[in-house]
């Protein structure tokens, strides 16, 4: 799958004045972020906790003072956390809300060169990751200071049943080519080790593949004859098949079980002759079962 690169996002709009306006807007975007124990809103469409976002390295901003256009200007902001206004000269900016970097651009205006300066900022450009796939709630994320792999996949709702063995990270590179870092999940989760509980970077694309679910069928002589669902990454062998129909009943012939098999590349049915009960006393291999084979049960 190839990656989603970051987007520019609706511009998210607030001023002293009109901050319940700022607050509706925010609230639109849909977008889950770690949500503090104040702040946090629940969004009824999405389902997800939203909280106002706090600008970081590579955002781009929009700074407006309204009746002095010649301060107005857009930038983004450097990876040490500040901008540099035409005015004011540097500014950190990292960690404050839309809101609180207008009262301190209005603050820094007023103590040199005004009075009262209204000032609006536009967030117009968020640093986001995209998770997909096989997570509670697929979608974009802000993210808000160092966020790792388990972080995130956390924020998103945690992985569903149908997760894979893998996932992977796809990393766009300035050059515009892209990396994909591969991480075992049974890895990320009982080990935590930084070397696979990466720390994740904006434009940062994390795919949990889905797992497919195959049939096989059994029937005869067991208990609940009929599909044997099973995930495509875990597999099913004859053994297992025949445990979850439910065991073979009393009745049955165990030296003459029968598995019925398409060839992949003539189409035509292949029977294979097994006996169970050997294969039971371990004197032989258990078999692996394709996607629709048929085992009877005589």
């Amino acid at each position: 799958m190839a990656p989603m690169s970051g987007e520019s996002v609706r511009p998210v709009r607030s001023s002293r004045i009109a901050r319940a306006g700022a607050a509706a807007l925010l609230a639109a975007l849909s977008l889950a972020v770690p949500p503090p124990a104040s702040s946090a809103r629940q969004d009824q469409t999405a389902g997800l906790q939203v909280t106002e976002y706090r600008i970081g390295a590579r955002d781009l901003i929009e700074i407006t003072v309204r009746g002095l256009p010649e301060l107005n200007q857009t930038v983004r902001v450097a990876e040490d956390g500040s901008v540099t206004h035409s005015l004011l000269g540097r500014v950190e900016v990292a960690g404050l809300t839309a809101q609180e970097l207008e009262r301190k651009i209005a603050d820094l205006l007023d103590k040199q060169y005004t009075k009262e300066a209204r000032v609006t900022v536009f967030i117009r450009e968020f640093q986001k990751i995209a998770i997909l796939g096989a997570v509670g709630r697929p979608g974009m994320y802000e993210i808000v200071g160092p966020t790792t792999l388990l972080m995130a996949i956390a924020q998103a709702g945690g992985l569903t049943s149908q997760a894979m063995n893998e996932l992977y990270v796809y990393r766009p590179a300035a050059d515009g080519t892209q990396t994909r870092l591969t991480i075992r999940i049974e890895d990320l989760v009982s080990t935590g080790d930084p070397s696979v509980n990466i720390e994740l970077k904006p434009k940062d694309v994390v795919t949990v593949p889905i797992d497919q679910t195959f049939n096989v069928f059994v029937y005869g002589e067991v208990r609940t004859p009929g599909v044997v669902p099973y995930l495509k990454s875990k597999g099913i062998t004859l053994l297992q098949a025949i445990a979850q129909a439910g065991g073979t009943t009393e009745w049955a012939k165990k030296s003459g079980v029968t598995i019925k098999r398409k060839d992949r590349k003539t189409g035509k049915e292949i029977k294979i002759k097994v006996n169970l009960k050997r294969m039971i006393n371990n004197a032989i291999a258990d078999l692996a079962l394709e996607e629709g084979d048929v085992v009877i049960i005589p």
